[in-house]
């Protein structure tokens, strides 16, 4: 059932009843049209009350649906808009808790409102790279006020309905809901129910003082903000119709608009994003309902920047979290970075002191692993070496209590081999969080051979509580995105070699949209850890190729921007990235002694060789089953790794480009005497693909 009918003395009330959100999909909007039709032709029926069931008025568009042709099949939206609207008996809109997108242009549509105190209220379109296409841009404006609700379209946020009914002269919300929304709904139903003529918004006049240089003034400062995005521009030119053009004439502009940006590449990686986010959730093997564990208490071995970044993550969730050290002076450390770290978000007026006090009052620290035996998951944050995870892991195996789930923090290591150094393997898991591990919103999840089900359906249910993106993730060197990122920096590497500075690699990347380029991002991380992995790689896998440009660099002691030297030069107290003579020196020197004469490089190049090694490498990644879906890929370098969102992903793009040209430059890159060629043989996935003529997704 998607819409029931009920009968309430003089009123019908329609309930939109579509788990979870009450999505308008095509059953659902054919239940509120038959609902509709049915009281206009009950003499008894004087008045209509829709509302929702459950936790929300309405969320949009059924996603299920979204870009199938039963989103626009009649009635679609906008026709059952226009069946509410023209309803000869008055419709009121019960709005609560979740009113977004074409669930509020369905209440707009109705001839009156009244919003429960604490409803989420947004057009939230633009985030999918679109503009409210079912008279969203015609009538808001028309009933909160263009300025208003010029803020709330272009940048989709979600505003509470509180607020928006203290704007002055809003015809938004007839009322607010004082006690129960049901019983105060059906009161304003009966009062209205002789009233004549019905109120429209669409008859009301979109409220602006200065047209002109109000939307001149907001196209500047939309251009400026949304310089990848074209959204936002084209919300603004269909909200700025509503002003200027009869309300027919600025839905077909809305129309127009929305119809446009659906084929934008922009719009298709954001929603690609958006479906890529949620898919991540579901794991082939471990179905929704599996049993998880309890978590109420979390320990964290280390206190580091690491460490005390995870631990914030739990603490910030109301999470009670133990840090254990070694050593006092790193324990005390630690409580102070995180300290530091909640009062630097007090003096921005971020946090509130209840927050801090509340959040500190339940972190605790021990040098004592007998003190962190009842806790219910332990995640491990030391160095990055195998014997030094082997010496807390066998200390876990001894002290946790039985059922605890141990996670380590390693971005590199064998977890199979973690495992084995407890009793419990199947209680070991991967928590590969990314620095800073309290803002990045990356969770890589490693799943080992014997991760038990239930650790796995807790880890992600987990994530979801202390707000990551968890991306599961086998195991193997590296997992997704360090094995991935370790191509891209060959690339970066061979690019030096052949010519290029560092500076011009790290432009043509961030003119891309890369957050970082390679070089900034390895000063930023510190090149010694890179160091350390191709002093491993150079024992381990000997043939592979590498330039040796980083390990000089690293020679001279220059790991970034904590010994203020790195690619890069920096001044004490600043992050700014200054060109260096003596890295291009260095250069110059190493490229002499390899006898490579300098080559003029195009940032197509660069960018497409940096890209393509990303996909290649996810496509071996696809293959071998440590990933489980191209999509899982993107959203680890959309949330992890920098990769621009309006590209939706190195796959999305790839897609995008078409899997074809990607293999033709694959075959011109592997000509490249400088480069590596054995690299550029496409994955047997993505070979087959372009046999068959398909895509990633």
């Amino acid at each position: 059932m998607t819409a029931t009918y009920e009968v309430r003395g003089q009123v019908a009330v329609i309930t939109l009843s579509n788990p979870p959100v009450n999505g308008l999909g095509l059953a659902t909007r054919q239940a509120v049209a038959a609902g509709i039709e049915q009281a206009e032709d009950d003499a008894a029926i004087k008045a209509l009350l829709i509302t929702g069931a459950g936790g929300a008025f309405s969320g949009g568009a059924d996603i299920k649906e979204f870009g199938s042709p039963k989103a626009l099949a009649e009635p679609n939206l906008l026709s059952l808009i226009g069946l509410v609207e023209a309803c000869s008996k008055p419709v009121v809109a019960a709005i609560h808790s979740v009113c977004m997108g074409g669930g509020l242009e369905l209440a707009l549509g109705c001839h009156y409102r009244i919003a429960a105190v604490g409803t989420k209220v947004a057009l939230p379109e633009v985030k999918l790279g679109l503009l409210p296409g079912a008279g969203g841009t015609q009538r808001l404006p028309r009933a909160l006020g263009v300025e208003p609700a010029l803020n709330m379209i272009v940048s989709g946020e979600p505003v509470n309905s509180e607020l928006l009914a203290q704007v002055p002269g809003q015809k938004l919300f007839d009322r607010m809901a004082t006690g129960d929304l049901m019983e105060d709904a059906l009161a304003l139903a009966n009062e209205v129910a002789e009233l004549r003529p019905l109120p429209r918004v669409r008859d009301l006049k979109a409220r602006c003082a200065n047209p002109d240089a109000f939307f001149q003034f907001a196209r500047n400062m939309v251009g400026a903000q949304s310089r990848n995005f074209p959204a936002p521009l084209r919300c603004l030119e269909a909200v700025a119709a509503s002003v200027s053009m009869k309300f027919e004439d600025g839905i077909k502009a809305e129309r127009a608009g929305f119809a446009a940006l659906m084929v934008t590449p922009e719009s298709g990686a954001l929603r690609h994003a958006f479906f890529a986010e949620r898919a991540t959730t579901k794991i082939a093997d471990v179905p929704g309902d599996t049993p998880t564990r309890k978590i109420a208490k979390v320990a964290v071995i280390g206190a580091g920047t690491m460490g005390a970044g995870i631990s914030m993550n739990f603490l910030n969730a109301g999470l009670p979290v133990v840090m254990l050290e070694t050593r006092q002076e790193a324990l005390d450390r630690g409580v102070a970075t995180i300290r530091k770290s909640y009062e630097a978000q007090l003096k921005k007026g971020k946090l509130k002191q209840d927050k801090l006090d509340a959040r500190m009052a339940l972190l605790s620290s021990t040098l004592n692993y007998a003190d962190i035996a009842d806790a219910d998951l332990v995640i491990e944050a030391v160095f990055e070496e195998l014997s030094v995870k082997q010496a807390v892991f066998k200390q876990l195996d001894e002290v946790m209590k039985p059922g605890a789930i141990l996670a380590s923090n390693t971005s590199t290591l064998d977890l199979n081999a973690i495992a084995r150094f407890t009793k419990r393997p199947q209680d070991v898991i991967g928590m590969h969080f990314f620095s800073p591990a309290q803002v990045m919103k990356l969770l890589e999840v490693v799943r080992g051979a014997a991760t038990a089900k239930d650790v796995l359906a807790t880890v992600m249910a987990l994530a979801k509580k202390i707000r990551k993106t968890a991306v599961v993730s086998g195991v193997c060197d590296g997992f997704i995105g360090n094995r991935m990122i370790e191509q891209y920096s060959r690339q970066a590497g061979f690019l030096l070699d052949e010519g290029c500075s560092p500076a011009q690699v790290d432009r043509a990347a961030e003119k891309f949209g890369f957050a970082m380029g390679p070089f900034r991002m390895g000063d930023l991380a510190g090149n010694d850890i890179g160091w350390a992995i191709r002093k491993r790689r150079y024992q381990e896998k000997p043939n592979l190729r590498y330039s040796k440009s980083a390990d000089l660099l690293c020679e001279l002691g220059r790991f970034g921007q904590k010994t203020q030297a790195g690619w890069y030069d920096y001044q004490a107290g600043k992050r700014d990235a200054l060109p260096s003579s003596v890295v291009a020196e260095m250069l110059d020197k190493h490229r002499a002694a390899l006898g490579i004469k300098p080559r003029q490089i195009s940032d197509d190049e660069i960018v497409h060789r940096l890209v393509y090694a990303l996909v290649n490498e996810a496509a071996h990644l696809l293959e071998e089953g440590i990933a489980q879906r191209a999509s899982d890929v993107d959203m680890v370098y959309l949330t992890g790794y920098g990769f621009p969102l309006w590209r939706g992903g190195p796959m999305c793009y790839a897609g995008q480009i078409g899997l074809f040209n990607v293999v033709q430059a694959m075959k011109r890159f592997a000509k490249n005497p400088l480069d590596d060629a054995e690299f550029w043989q496409p994955a047997p996935l993505l070979a087959r693909l372009v046999a068959e003529g398909k895509n990633f997704s």
